[in-house]
């Protein structure tokens, strides 16, 4: 890949939870790039490390987790005034995560849409003092300023009377509503790269249709990059053009989004899409699940820790030794030791 595409690159990432009852190991060695303007999807089951590495991006994880780790590598380009650009390279897991510079790029530059909007929005502060204090945090604009942004930025997310919606509490507002001003919120400052975290997870059907077909929008207009976080593979298959999957903290799978649903490699992934419901067939056929349940964080297994619920175990060989991540051709790999050879 030409160096002057990469917007994100992460290698080996760990991050891990030191709790009194033992250490979690949220994301346990993730690789992945994220290129400039383009979408990538996060995929995996609830616990496997999506959000985490969300976070670990921001440098936003809760105690008692940490990065431990690993690289994440932030590429930040400038346009001179002679038309040429420059490329500054940016490595996020050395600032202090309550530093000047990480604050400067949090909000600014990389910014989050959090799943659920009234566990993240201020209930005492109305949305457009919401957006307003990152406008002026980020851009260094007065107030009278800030409030015709904000008010611009709701009315381009499709805020419906976005002048008085402006002085709105988000108990005022409904769930659609509150996921358009925290996207309002986030895309305030033009960051190059959004990290959507279950964006629609909340929200009925034909919103969350409406919350997708903007955010696409939103993209092709301001030509940012977004990196959806979510479990649900319908999204995945409307929204991205590359896909990564996660199992336990590792990324088991990576490739274009067509590679991926039509010629997928590792157990978990094939298994994953086998669980899908499909228009067609005979109504009493029973789905198929993936069998086991996933490990105990605390106590995972030796060697691949899918290799407990895989069709494909081979014993001596998964459930002893780590996987290495195999390229199964150019830009799709699989941690799978079915591709040793």
């Amino acid at each position: 890949m030409n160096d002057n595409q990469l917007l994100l690159k992460v290698r080996d990432l760990k991050t891990y939870f030191f709790l009194e009852e033992g250490t979690v190991h949220a994301i346990d060695g993730a690789d992945f790039d994220i290129r400039r303007g383009e979408a990538v999807g996060v995929v995996g089951e609830s616990g496997c490390g999506k959000s985490v590495t969300g976070q670990s991006i921001l440098r936003i994880v809760p105690n008692p987790g940490e990065v431990v780790e690993g690289e994440i590598t932030f590429y930040r380009y400038e346009k001179r005034d002679d038309g040429t650009e420059v490329q500054e390279v940016v490595d996020l897991t050395a600032l202090d995560p309550r530093g000047d510079e990480i604050r400067s790029i949090r909000g600014g530059e990389i910014s989050m849409v959090f799943q659920e909007p009234m566990t993240s929005l201020s209930p005492v502060h109305t949305m457009g003092q919401q957006i307003m204090e990152a406008i002026i945090l980020h851009q260094k604009v007065d107030e009278d300023e800030a409030r015709r942004r904000a008010i611009e930025m709701l009315r381009r997310v499709g805020m419906p009377q976005p002048e008085s919606t402006v002085d709105s509490y988000p108990h005022q507002l409904s769930g659609g509503m509150r996921q358009r001003g925290m996207i309002a919120m986030a895309l305030s400052c033009s960051p190059s790269l959004l990290i959507a975290d279950e964006p629609t997870t909340a929200l009925d059907v034909t919103t969350e249709a409406q919350i997708l077909q903007l955010m696409r929008d939103l993209q092709q207009d301001l030509g940012m990059a977004i990196m959806f976080i979510t479990h649900d593979l319908g999204v995945i298959a409307e929204m991205t053009s590359r896909v990564v999957v996660m199992y336990m903290g590792k990324v088991v799978e990576g490739a274009d989004v067509d590679t991926l649903f039509y010629d997928p490699k590792h157990p978990y992934t094939r298994a994953l899409l086998n669980s899908i419901p499909r228009l067609g067939h005979d109504k009493s056929e029973r789905l198929e699940s993936i069998k086991g349940v996933v490990p105990d964080p605390y106590n995972l297994p030796p060697g691949c820790p899918f290799h407990p619920r895989c069709a494909s175990f081979m014993p001596g060989v998964c459930n002893v030794e780590e996987v290495p991540n195999f390229v199964i051709e150019p830009g799709h790999t699989a941690r799978c030791f079915l591709y040793a050879d």
